[in-house]
């Protein structure tokens, strides 16, 4: 299988690299293109197009994206550019060159009223300039590759780059209580599923293999507020700070959060894919945490 991987630098593009560069390509016929926005940016569509022409990939991974959410509200026009016209530009890309895309979008395509978990069916409905990026984006991709996998996913975490717990970690290693974490809000009305990247980066690599297409839910199993997160880490972590929990009100967000984010897993199932719970993940990410993680976490 060959690979061209847009967002290699990211927080899921390091832990695809690391996977796709592994066992999972042996053969003389596999090949892993993995691209930086050094190498290109998004919006450089006769860049784009003859990246995808000379690596000639079975796959293309878009994982490459304005993820700002709240600098998105301030700059509309970057967060169409990239997270929308960006993917055109690949997607044209790939059905001239004959490849399979799979495009990695998010929980922020739904405003968040429902209270059961979201169907890959329901309606979008973003709440935010990032998420309506993503929702246009999702709906021209469907367009031009009718056989593109669409995979939304939500609250990721990994190693090497920020993420909710690497913050919630550093803050208590210094601080005895915590209602602020730097920018992010331990509310406690918000619910979605946190998703490990390793995880999440395995199951990509399985929908690939099984030939997927269609929009796909892929988060870690189980759900929880940002506070329930957040208590969870600082328990399995052993660290004695207190969590407080906040109401999203309380403190207002350039950008609308939805209140309930929780994917459905029917759609992962269907190809017999099955992500383990949150919680677990949790545990082997602070397991596998690099040397640098603050004393006192393991």
């Amino acid at each position: 299988m060959r690979v061209t991987l847009f967002g290699a630098s990211g927080l899921l593009g390091q832990e695809l690299v690391h996977q796709l560069s592994g066992n999972d390509l042996s053969s003389e016929q596999d090949k892993l293109t993995a691209l930086s926005s050094k190498d290109a940016h998004l919006r450089d569509h006769l860049r784009v197009r003859n990246l995808i022409r000379d690596s000639r990939p079975d796959w293309i991974l878009l994982s490459a994206a304005y993820t700002d959410v709240d600098g998105c509200e301030s700059n509309r026009d970057l967060a169409f550019a990239v997270n929308c016209e960006g993917a055109i530009n690949v997607a044209e890309a790939a059905r001239d060159a004959g490849s399979r895309l799979m495009f990695l979008s998010t929980d922020y395509v739904f405003d968040g009223s429902k209270r059961s978990p979201y169907e890959t069916s329901d309606a979008r409905n973003p709440a935010s300039v990032y998420g309506e990026s993503k929702a246009r984006a999702e709906e021209r991709l469907l367009e031009i590759l009718p056989e593109v996998c669409i995979v939304r996913t939500s609250w990721l975490f990994g190693h090497g780059g920020k993420c909710f717990p690497a913050t919630i970690l550093k803050l208590a290693s210094t601080r005895p209580e915590i209602s602020v974490v730097a920018e992010i809000l331990v509310v406690n009305d918000q619910r979605g599923s946190p998703t490990f990247t390793r995880d999440l980066a395995s199951a990509l690599v399985q929908l690939c293999r099984a030939s997927a297409r269609g929009i796909v839910h892929v988060t870690n199993s189980g759900n929880c507020t940002w506070y329930e997160f957040a208590k969870e880490i600082l328990r399995e972590s052993g660290l004695p700070a207190k969590v407080k929990p906040v109401t999203t009100a309380e403190f207002p967000r350039p950008a609308r959060r939805p209140a309930y984010s929780v994917l459905s897993p029917d759609s992962l199932h269907a190809y017999n894919i099955h992500m383990p719970e949150w919680q677990d993940a949790l545990r082997r990410y602070l397991e596998s945490a690099p040397a640098e993680t603050p004393p006192g976490v393991r």
